[in-house]
């Protein structure tokens, strides 16, 4: 974490300045008559946008959310690798990891052989393969992930907070070009004292993140589509006492005839979340007209653990749900078939244009990935850095992995629901086989398997060979590596935070970076005073030289055998008010831990390479060192130029 850059400042330095424009503090309690982007929703996505946003004073933003206040417990619960990723680059990652519960092994439960009214232990496996993450897959309720980002926004310069209270009555378009304020949203308050009160708030984008009935999806006639809710699922979180022995551990169990339960253990080494299976739902039935009880649910958890006792001592939370795999064709406001000119202003994200079953633990996930998707693009248009035509590629980029995310969800959902194969049920499901999808498919659980086709933003992988473990399309897969400054162990992916900026991995060849002719040096040459330069040509003046697109660059050297005063200027950059150094740009294989980060990500030695990294963390593009033009190339394609 770097600060101080424009002046020594006592306390908290996540805590920063207020904007000085009093105008744009959105912690009042009545909304203005203008906003730069109006967020409707404070669930996940919601939150992970407003966060994003709110690190940009000059960006005028609100959210609303029609509950009274922010949420206390239950929803949501799994935290996947990928989405830790995430959190580092909002800055909260370790907070969370210390107060989660570790998914460290998942088992099995199926009938007895010996005895199958009874349950025994199938399988053991490894919840998340090695080297897949430096982070694991973890469990903490929903509501304090919400408490994270609200923190944060709170602390921003915007101070942000949400307008509880808030229920979304019309949304209206104008689809006209040249419109400043596009989009109009009309609000009732339902707060004590202002009941039935109304608002009308003009935004040049809305985002509705609103949930499955989402308000917002149906202002723009869009519907989800998909698989009918046939399956009941119960939920609770419970403090049991239980002679279970895989009480701690993630554990899937199957019984021969009442169905399956799914254990989670949570947070604090007493809470459990167990999910029931209940009877399937009939064509014209709803789950609300079962008047399921949770009696009814610990009931049913009891007879599937048989012969093990469940004596549930308080239930914090539970609900029932229908499970349904579904999803809108489109993410935004501009028609499906096309409009010649139209350019989007009102996104839908989350659960308000796809959802899963929580047995894959991916709704919160997905949600989230969604909006971190659409905050920098915002950004960059709201700042000027981009054409709005780069706001297209949104719905075009996550409709694709929430079809391809929804195609495995409904699998796995299946043979979890599934009879257990016996004699008497032949066409059943061996409980083997369960297990082995979930090996084969734990790419997808952690969140790690999603990947962006080729497009104006990602490369066709022409030298994709320079790094074959920095997949084009996916996430920037990070590895320890040592900073040159100071020796300090870190880890690559985490300079990659949630500030809207690009970066640029350099990694040099064998040869010595520092020489005169050396690929490093040329390029930083280049960067620097070449007119074609994507840093100069997207940088405005006054701004640091890394306000938009960051250099970073890793050497094959040990750190003791490099000169840092012998580096290219570059990669030492003279920022802030005070033109203070900054010495946070280089690195070098983490060699005394055995972790070297040319090996691990196959990456060339003898030519070394350029990748691309979003501000969002996917790897956009690969290229050989020297590939000055084709990286002028490609941003040329994305940002303005500022000059």
């Amino acid at each position: 974490m770097q600060f101080h850059l424009d002046g020594f400042k006592t306390g908290d330095p996540v805590i920063h300045e207020p904007n000085s424009d009093a105008t744009a503090l959105a912690n009042t309690d009545s909304l203005p008559e203008e906003v730069d982007v109006l967020i409707v929703g404070c669930g996940p996505a919601g939150l992970t946008l407003a966060a994003q946003l709110a690190a940009f004073p000059d960006i005028r933003t609100r959210i609303v959310e029609q509950k009274a206040g922010p949420l206390q417990l239950g929803q949501a619960d799994g935290v996947a690798c990928r989405t830790m990723e995430m959190f580092e680059a909002f800055g909260f990652a370790e907070r969370l990891e210390k107060e989660a519960y570790w998914v460290n092994e998942t088992t099995f439960w199926k009938p007895d052989p010996a005895n199958p009214d009874t349950i025994a232990r199938s399988g053991r496996v490894q919840d998340v393969e090695d080297g897949l993450s430096e982070f694991p897959h973890v469990i903490l309720n929903q509501a304090r992930v919400h408490d994270f980002y609200l923190e944060i926004m709170r602390n921003s310069p915007n101070r942000l907070e949400p307008n509880y209270s808030r229920r979304l009555v019309d949304l209206d378009m104008a689809v006209e070009a040249g419109q400043e304020w596009p989009v109009t949203v009309q609000l009732e308050r339902m707060d004590p004292g202002h009941e039935g009160e109304t608002e009308t708030v003009r935004a040049r984008y809305v985002v509705g993140c609103d949930g499955a009935r989402s308000s917002v999806r149906r202002a723009l006639g869009r519907e989800l589509k998909g698989d009918s809710a046939n399956q009941a699922w119960g939920v609770m979180d419970v403090l049991a006492v239980t002679d279970f022995p895989d009480i701690r551990f993630k554990a899937l169990v199957q019984s021969a005839s009442e169905g399956s339960i799914l254990i989670i253990p949570r947070e604090g080494g007493y809470l459990v979340r167990i999910y029931v299976e209940l009877d399937k739902l009939r064509p014209d039935e709803r789950v609300a007209n079962r008047n399921i009880t949770v009696d009814h649910l610990i009931a049913a958890a009891g007879r599937i653990l048989h012969p093990y006792s469940l004596d549930v001592k308080e239930v914090a939370w539970w609900s029932v749900y229908e499970i349904g795999q579904r999803l809108c064709d489109k993410f935004d406001d501009v028609p499906a078939e096309g409009a010649p000119g139209r350019l989007p202003h009102v996104f839908i994200a989350g659960d308000a244009c796809h959802t899963h079953s929580p047995k894959a633990g991916q709704g919160m996930n997905v949600s989230m990935q969604d909006t971190f998707n659409l905050g920098w693009k915002l950004a960059h248009v709201l700042k000027g850095l981009s054409e709005p035509e780069l706001l297209a590629s949104y719905s075009a980029e996550r409709q694709a992995i929430a079809q391809n995310l929804i195609d495995f969800d409904r699998e796995w959902a299946k043979l979890v629901s599934a009879p257990v194969k016996s004699e008497s049920n032949p066409d059943g499901v061996e409980p083997a086989e369960v297990q082995k999808y979930f090996v084969q498919h734990g790419r997808y659980t952690a969140g790690t398997a999603s990947r962006y086709l080729p497009s104006l933003l990602t490369g066709d992988g022409a030298h994709q060979q320079l790094a074959e473990g920095f997949q084009i399309g996916m996430r920037f897969h990070s590895a320890p590596v040592v900073r040159l400054a100071d020796a300090k162990p870190v880890q690559l992916g985490h300079v990659v935070k949630a500030d809207g900026r690009w970066r640029i991995f350099a990694f040099a060849d064998k040869g010595d970076p520092a020489a005169e002719t050396s690929a490093i040096r040329r390029l930083c040459n280049f960067l620097q005073d070449d007119q074609s330069s994507p840093v100069l040509r997207h940088t405005a003046a006054g701004e640091d030289i890394d306000a938009v697109i960051d250099l970073r660059a890793v050497f094959q050297q040990n750190h003791r055998d490099l000169t840092l005063e012998r580096m290219p200027s570059l990669l030492l950059p003279a920022k802030g008010r005070y033109g203070l150094r900054d010495y946070e740009k280089m690195f070098c294989p983490d060699l005394k831990s055995g972790n070297d980060i040319f090996e691990m990500r196959g990456i060339d030695r003898d030519k070394g390479c350029l990748v691309i990294v979003r501000p969002d963390q996917y790897v956009a593009e690969v290229l050989p060192l020297d590939a000055h033009e084709a990286l002028s190339g490609y941003f040329q394609g994305i940002l303005k130029e500022r000059r």
